[in-house]
């Protein structure tokens, strides 16, 4: 085998260095290169991207906040436009209930006084229907005619009693 005779090994020495130099200069000088500025720009994409995303996610951070500022501001105008309703609907069921009560103030009074007024009236009505009732149930009783300008003094007199008696 002539690999293994040492007569040839000088030669394949020889032979073996420059294959590996031009080898080496041809990695070195051309691909390499290529290799490194790939990594690179890959390299740089991926910062580039990694600042991007960043950004998008500081800027989706801030719509965020917003967004829940947004939704808490709405809530405490909601509550508060409620809150405002509930008093004004407060107010006008007072202001109504009001009304109601001096209305049924004035109608108990209308009531009371027309009452009044039907005791006033029926007072002289109720001595001469109880004047006559009394004169008949005597007259009946005792068969005889009894005066009647007595008999309205006496019944009077027991109104007059009985109505201080009440009032």
């Amino acid at each position: 085998m002539p690999q293994l005779d040492p007569e040839f090994w000088l030669a394949q020495t020889f032979w073996l260095v420059v294959i590996f130099s031009i080898l080496y200069l041809v990695i070195w000088k051309i691909f390499l290169p290529k290799i490194t500025y790939s990594i690179e720009n890959r390299k740089s994409k991926i910062v580039n991207d990694l600042d991007e995303a960043q950004k998008l996610k500081e800027s989706a951070q801030k719509k965020l906040d917003e967004y829940n500022g947004l939704i808490e501001n709405s809530k405490k105008e909601a509550k508060k436009i409620l809150e405002d309703n509930k008093k004004k609907l407060d107010k006008d069921i007072e202001e109504k209930r009001k009304k109601f009560d001096e209305e049924i103030e004035k109608e108990l009074k209308n009531v009371e006084s027309e009452i009044n007024d039907l005791k006033k009236s029926s007072i002289p009505k109720i001595a001469i229907i109880a004047a006559e009732t009394s004169s008949e149930i005597i007259k009946n009783i005792m068969n005889t005619e009894v005066n009647k300008s007595n008999v309205s003094a006496i019944t009077n007199d027991i109104i007059k009693r009985k109505i201080e008696k009440h009032i």
